[in-house]
Order: C-alpha cells, then sequence, then structure tokens
C-alpha cells in the first residue's frame, strides 16, 4: 500500500480545483494498491484556495519553524499544512503504508523541488511540509517522475 497525492489519481483537489492526473497512478487505484490523500485539504483548506508557497526555506524549515507557507495574498497558512501532513503520516502509519508518491513541485507533496516562494513559477531544490515529515518517520517518497523505478 502507498499513500498517493489525490491529484494524481485525478481527483480536482488542487488550489485551483483541477487535477495532476498520471495515467499510470489512475491504473494503481484500480489495482486497489494506493490510499488518496490531499494534506492540503486534510489541513483543512478548502478547494479552490489561493496558492500558496514555502517563505524562507523548505519542508524541513517549516517543521523547525525557520519557514512558513505563505498564500499569494500573504496568508500565513503554516498551520494547516502542518496539520495535513500529520493526518497524511496518521493515514500512512494506520494502513501500514510503505511509502508516498507525491505531486512534485507542491509546497505540501514536493519530493525534491518545490516553488521559491515568490509566485513567479520559480522552482528550487527542496521537499514540501508534507514529503519532509514521511521522509523523516522513515517512508520513502516519490514524485510521479520517479516512482517507476
Amino acid at each position: 500500500m502507498f499513500i498517493v497525492s489525490a491529484c494524481l489519481a485525478g481527483v480536482k483537489c488542487k488550489y485551483n480545483a483541477e487535477d495532476n492526473l498520471h495515467p499510470q497512478i489512475r491504473e494503481l487505484l484500480k489495482q486497489e494498491r494506493v490510499q488518496l490523500v490531499c494534506p492540503e485539504q486534510l489541513g483543512g483548506l478548502s478547494t479552490p484556495r489561493c496558492p500558496a508557497e514555502i517563505a524562507g526555506g523548505s519542508g524541513e524549515d517549516v517543521w523547525s519553524g525557520k519557514a512558513q507557507v505563505l498564500t499569494r495574498e500573504g496568508t500565513d497558512v503554516t498551520g494547516n499544512f502542518i496539520r495535513g501532513g500529520e493526518e497524511t503520516l496518521r493515514i500512512a502509519r494506520l494502513l501500514g503504508a510503505k511509502g508516498a508518491i507525491l505531486k512534485e513541485g507542491s509546497p505540501s507533496c514536493g519530493s525534491s523541488l518545490i516553488y521559491d516562494g515568490t509566485f513567479q513559477g520559480v522552482k528550487k531544490p527542496g521537499q514540501g511540509v508534507t514529503a519532509a515529515l514521511l521522509r523523516k518517520e522513515g517512508l520513502k517518497v516519490y514524485s510521479e517522475n520517479d516512482f517507476a523505478e
């Protein structure tokens, strides 16, 4: 069993109420090998919602209190992202998940790339808030680009 970003399976849960459908993920869902989650919704954010990015660091820095997650309008949604990460971890533990396949670039789910906090579409190396927590707790974290490996 793997935890998977719901948007990758076609659930319209992105900030703009769209999805990031990935055909191979949809196939895993049909085989009942994955559990879908949206950490941002689990953290209490609505869909649609204002886009958010990590300001001042990466997901690891959010957990250590050195960075925040802010919307484009400047609203601090760090607590929602932390709550979403904690809920995702709780679900993974309940299911005995071996790992997670998460949406690259997301401030929650990015496994190796996140947006730089300027809302200019620029990505930088780093993990999202949920990805950082899952890795810290020993789960393998993949993106939609490398899970098949």
